[in-house]
This record gives C-alpha cells, sequence and structure tokens, in this order.
C-alpha cells in the first residue's frame, strides 16, 4: 500500500499559494517586507524539518532571517528529549513575549516534539498565552493550512494530531547546505527505551517507498547536492510494515548506485539489530562514510535490561570490534547517558570498560533526565545529583582520553574533506569535514566551499585537526 499522501501534497501547495497572495497584500498595506524566522532545537530530523518550514516560509513570501530579534513571524521547532531542551524553549519564549509587546503584529508558533507531551502543551498554553500557533510532529506538513489561517486573521490555532499513517513529502525546502542534505527515510520509533519520549511524541515506526527516496535523491543531485544523510530514529529497521520494501543494507546499495552522489551517511543505528549485510555493504561501499553513530547509553548489562535495549555489554563490545575488525578505517561515535535510575558505581566502571574495549572516536555524554510519561521517570530510585555528578566526571575523562587517542592515529595521512564553510576563527581557513566525520581547518577561500579536496592532516588539535591542503 502506498502510504505518501499525494492529495495532501497537493492541498498543501495550494495553501502556500494563499499564504504567498496574504503576505503581498499585507506588505502592500504596511510598506515593509514581511519577514520570519526558524529557530531549532534537537536532533538531525528536527533540523531537516526545519528546513521544511523555512522552505514553506520563503514560498509563502516571507524573507528569512537568522536571528528572530526583528522578524514578523518566529517558529520554534522544539525537542523534548531532555528537560533541558524544553527550559531552553521557555527562554526563548520569554524573550518573544517582550518583541511582541513592543510589535503586537509579531506572530510566534511553536512546533515539533514538545507540543506533542501533553504536561508540555500545557504548560505552553497556559503560561505562554501568547502564541499564535502550536503543532506537533506528525502534522507538520499542514503548516502551510496553518499559515495561511495566521495571515488571515486567526490566532490561538492549536492542532496537535495522536498520529499519523500518511507520509506527505515534496513541499518546499531551504537547504542550509546546497551540496549536502538530509533525506529522511522513516519516522517514529517502535523500540520503547524505558527512559526515552520519542516514540510518544514521534508516533510508531513509518517507512517511506524506497522508490520515492531515490527519486528524491536524485533530484537533490541535479541540484548540487554531493553528500546525503539517510535519517531516521533507528534506520536498521527500515521497510518493516511495507510489504515487499528492500532492506536498508540494499536501499544503502541503491543510493551509491546514484551518478553525482559522492558520499553517503545514515543515522541512527540501534546495536540491537545492526546486520552482517549492513556491515558488509559499508566495506564494500567507497561512498558510505567511515563514520558509524551506535548508541551505547550504557555499559552495563543490568542497566541496559531495564532501559530495554534488548543487548548486553558483551554484545555490544562484540558488534563493535567486529565492525573495527571488518571496516579497519572506520570512526565509532556514541551516546552515553549517566544517572539511569538505580545506577550504581559499578555499572559505571561496566561503562567504562566499554569505552575502553571499544575505543570510541567520541561520545555524547549526557545525565539522565526524567521525562514524564516514560516508565523510568516514575521510579522512585533516582540517583542523587552528587553521585551523577562524579559518574559523569569520569565517564567524559574516559571518553575525550579515547577520542584524542583515536584522533592522533591520522595524523600525517591525507583525507578527502567535503569543504563546507569558510572559517570564523582564522582568517584565511576554511572548514571540511572528512569521511570519518572529524573537521579539519586549512587555508582557502569561499570558491572551495562544495568542493571535495585532499588534505594532508598536520596538527591533531583534540576534536578536530590542522591541514594543508595537498
Amino acid at each position: 500500500m502506498k502510504n505518501t499522501d499525494v492529495r495532501e501534497t497537493i492541498a498543501q501547495r495550494e495553501y502556500v499559494n494563499k499564504s504567498r497572495e496574504l503576505v503581498l497584500k499585507k506588505e502592500d498595506e504596511s510598506g515593509k517586507r514581511l519577514t520570519a524566522s526558524v529557530v531549532t532545537f534537537g536532533c538531525q530530523m528536527n533540523a531537516r524539518d526545519s528546513e521544511k518550514l523555512a522552505g514553506i516560509l520563503v514560498s509563502s513570501g516571507f524573507e528569512l532571517l537568522e536571528d528572530t530579534e526583528d522578524a514578523d513571524f518566529v517558529l520554534y521547532n522544539t525537542c523534548t528529549v531532555r528537560d533541558n531542551a524544553n527550559q531552553k524553549l521557555y527562554g526563548h519564549l520569554g524573550e518573544a513575549l517582550a518583541r511582541k509587546k513592543k510589535n503586537p503584529d509579531m506572530m510566534v508558533a511553536v512546533c515539533g516534539c514538545l507540543p506533542q507531551e501533553p504536561t508540555a502543551l500545557e504548560k505552553i498554553k497556559k503560561s505562554y498565552s501568547f502564541v499564535d500557533l502550536i503543532f506537533g510532529t506528525h502534522n507538520l506538513y499542514a503548516f502551510p493550512e496553518y499559515l495561511s489561517r495566521l495571515l488571515s486573521g486567526e490566532r490561538h490555532i492549536c492542532e496537535i494530531f495522536d498520529h499519523t499513517d500518511n507520509i506527505v513529502e515534496d513541499l518546499p525546502v531551504i537547504r542550509k547546505y546546497p551540496f549536502k542534505s538530509g533525506v529522511n527515510i522513516m519516522f517514529g520509533c517502535n523500540n520503547f527505551c524505558t527512559y526515552c519520549i520519542v516514540p510518544y511524541v514521534r508516533g510508531r515506526e513509518r517507512s517511506r517507498e524506497s522508490a520515492d527516496i531515490i527519486e528524491e535523491i536524485k533530484n537533490l543531485q541535479k541540484t548540487g547536492v554531493k553528500e546525503v544523510m539517510l535519517l531516521g530514529q533507528n534506520v536498521n529497521s527500515y521497510g518493516n510494515g511495507i510489504d515487499g520494501e528492500i532492506s536498508f543494507p540494499e536501499l544503502l546499495k541503491r543510493v551509491c548506485d546514484i551518478d553525482g552522489i559522492e558520499r553517503v551517511r545514515f543515522m541512527t543505528s540501534h546495536p540491537k539489530d545492526l546486520s552482517d549485510d549492513l556491515i558488509a555493504v559499508i566495506k564494500n561501499e567507497p561512498k558510505i562514510c567511515r563514520h558509524l553513530h551506535l548508541p551505547l547509553q550504557s555499559g552495563s548489562s543490568r542497566i541496559l535490561k531495564e532501559m530495554n535495549r534488548h543487548y548486553t555489554k558483551e554484545q555490544f563490545i562484540d558488534l563493535a570490534l567486529k565492525i573495527r575488525n571488518e571496516i579497519e578505517d572506520i570512526a565509532i561515535t556514541t551516546d552515553i547517558m549517566v544517572g539511569f535510575p538505580s545506577e550504581t558505581e559499578s555499572d559505571i566502571e561496566d561503562t567504562l570498560d566499554v569505552i575502553r574495549d571499544v575505543e570510541f572516536d567520541n561520545a555524547f555524554t549526557f545525565i539522565y533526565s526524567k521525562r514524564m510519561g516514560t516508565p523510568a521517570a516514575k521510579r522512585e530510585d533516582q540517583v542523587s545529583e552528587e553521585n551523577v555528578k562524579m559518574y559523569f566526571d569520569k565517564v567524559l575523562s574516559l571518553v575525550q582520553e579515547s577520542a584524542k587517542k583515536r584522533a592522533l592515529i591520522w595524523q600525517g595521512k591525507t583525507f578527502d574533506a567535503l569543504v563546507e564553510e569558510v572559517n570564523q576563527s582564522t582568517e584565511g581557513f576554511v572548514t571540511g569535514r572528512l569521511s570519518n566525520n572529524m573537521l579539519v581547518h586549512f587555508k582557502g577561500d569561499e570558491s572551495l566551499i562544495g568542493n571535495i579536496v585532499p588534505v594532508k592532516l598536520d596538527e591533531c588539535r583534540g576534536f578536530y585537526y590542522i591541514g594543508s591542503r595537498v
């Protein structure tokens, strides 16, 4: 059954046209250009969503601004994986209120994961009642409709869907980089880790049809895209639920077959179902970047079981070492959570064991955050702040040591770097990204942006390199 809703796409494009007419009318009345800004919190999938939201705003006639200070329309695309993301939003909304008092015609919208959480939604509606539009992850595609309603004078629009079976693509997009792009291959998550809010705010897994994905990437290539990142909460389960659909390793191969696409990345892979077929494809396809993000969360088998992660300490180590053995030049990064309920010093020692054995190239180390509605939040055996800090410092110290050790092994070697931008801190330098996701700064100018050039890694500076073009 085809899950792409073409009729909805057509309807939303008509709303874009209607919004454009309304924007032009308002500009004629006010004598000035209408401006908009999109503020993004969270993951790569949110960043990709924001490119779509920005595209809709620009196609509707708004001028896009980097800064929210002078924007007539401000849209916050939110994350709610951890509480600090919620607090960041509330801080931004406080600032927006001050600006709205000076400019009553200013419009403020909140979308994304946070409004899908009932408690957070009620807080926005009660404490930040000046927000004009609230919508969630399941109906992000309907933003053109909501925008046209706002421009027609309607206020306090709140549209939150509990779920959706449809996938609505092919709406306007403004990419941050013209030479690389994220591509959603699936949405939602079925894993229900006991600490995680994602399945509740993004819903169950829904895969896009491979033919639609391939067509999108071919079209991206025609516009100059050289690198794509395939996005999903767990890409390994791509295709589940669609009769006759191909597997994720097969999808990767078909993407690599597209002429003009020079680099392919993906995230995220869940350790529980990363297959030998996937390892083989990464090994044998030179276009696939030598970087694998493999979230550990904890090295304790006891904690992993309570997290509902479906693998043990030993299984994770065996998998990571198998990958290193098969693909010698791969960089393995990870996520590590500290302070999960009931975690002890012994559990942390298990995590340190894994870091030593695997030697991660880098790790995002963070403190457990209670998320209302998850099983872990209800537990009474929460870890004290004092112990969490002690555990966190131990883990972070060893992660940094491991990352530095891994980075040093590339010193003096030459690798291709995709030049992403002019370096902001050193005049006359540009910044490139290696296949293994490490950054290198070297002499160059903006004419190199978007090109893949060979660079010798001269000096390791911990998490990045100073290099020279070969």
